[in-house]
Formats: C-alpha cells, structure tokens, sequence
C-alpha cells in the first residue's frame, strides 16, 4: 500500500470528523473561528493517530480482529 492510500484514508477520516464537530458548535450556537479551528485541529489528530495505528498494524502485519470481523473465512 502506498503513500496515497494511507493520505486517501486520512482525509477519510478527518474530513467527516471535522464535519462532525463543527455541525456540532453550530448546533450548540457558538460558532466562532477559534471553534472552527479546533474542529480542524482535533479532527487532525484523531485522524492522525487513526491512521497512524492502521499502517503501524500493517507495517508490523499484526492481526485486527475488528478490521476482519466483517470478512468471510
């Protein structure tokens, strides 16, 4: 797996987290810049270690019983 798969899965992931937690601040009412960039910020890092684990796993070829839990024998 190359470098574009493992930045396809990171943006993946961060891009509906950030979503997320911005809808949120905007659902609560104090939508300001500072919120907005800590939704960046925290979905960055959650992305981060998200994918860091997933291609420490792979590197490793560890087993992932929730990654194959939906795979038929």
């Amino acid at each position: 797996m190359g470098a574009a798969f493992w930045i396809k899965r990171y943006f993946l992931a961060a891009v509906p987290l950030f979503a997320i937690l911005a809808g949120w601040e905007w659902v609560k009412g104090t939508t300001t810049s500072a919120d907005i960039i800590s939704a960046a910020i925290w979905s960055a890092l959650a992305a981060g270690i998200f994918v860091g684990a997933a291609y420490r796993r792979y590197r490793k070829a560890l087993a992932c019983e929730a990654c194959d839990a939906g795979r038929k024998p």
